[in-house]
């Protein structure tokens, strides 16, 4: 039997926020349409041009906090943390997007570079991100809102977590495409990558998550801390 790696729990979720935050720069550069989770907040910030992508995926996931904080039937102090992760994650993301000219709309318009680019930025970032998200229910630490709700609402109701995540990413895929038709009258940050990660998040979110626990063990360095995010 092979030796797994022990990870930290901290390390894993500093890690999955970078690395999502990476990915979801770099699929929103391919311009074949985002992520049905993240796409409300998309086509939210083309809509109000005061907010950035970032700053909008606050507004989303303080609304999904509620809706979470409903089903649970109690709200948890150390609930909010999943929030903090949310403020986290939507800072790098604005950064990732500065700092990298390719990533950047202001420098590099999206879909303006070539159709083999756009392919592998599509799907090395779609790859990466349900990576980074199975990376993200092997820690104590809360991940934001989206995956939060997701590990609580599953757990609180011994819900197969595969089974759900695909259910709630068919849901933001409707509720995506309204909000873009009302907004816009047309598509925006909605394409056939949209329809492709709606039916493969799922899938690949649960057999990254069956690979990483093969390769590795994920250990808290604070153990105390961690019993303190039970759900």
């Amino acid at each position: 039997m092979k030796t797994k790696i022990t990870l930290h729990s901290e390390l894993v979720y500093i890690l999955s926020i970078f690395i999502l935050s990476f990915s979801v720069a770099m699929v929103s550069a391919a311009d074949f349409g985002l992520s049905m989770i993240v796409s409300p907040a998309f086509i939210l910030s083309q809509k109000l041009g005061f907010l950035t992508f970032g700053q909008s995926e606050y507004v989303v996931q303080a609304l999904l906090f509620v809706v979470l904080c409903i089903l649970m039937k109690r709200v948890k102090l150390i609930y909010f943390s999943s929030f903090i992760t949310c403020l986290i994650y939507g800072a790098i993301l604005d950064l990732w997007r500065a700092v990298i000219p390719m990533f950047n709309p202001t420098i590099t318009e999206a879909g303006s570079m070539g159709m083999p680019l756009r392919v592998t930025f599509f799907a090395v970032g779609t790859l990466i991100t349900t990576l980074a998200i199975a990376m993200c229910f092997r820690t104590y630490l809360y991940p934001q809102v989206y995956d939060f709700f997701v590990k609580g609402v599953t757990e609180k109701f011994n819900l197969d977590r595969t089974k759900f995540k695909i259910g709630f990413d068919i849901v933001f895929l409707i509720v995506s495409c309204a909000m873009t038709l009302i907004f816009f009258g047309g598509f925006v940050g909605i394409g056939v990558g949209t329809l492709i990660t709606a039916l493969v998040n799922g899938f690949l979110i649960g057999n990254f998550g069956k690979l990483f626990d093969k390769l590795f063990e994920v250990k808290p360095l604070f153990p105390k801390l961690a019993k303190k995010f039970d759900i």
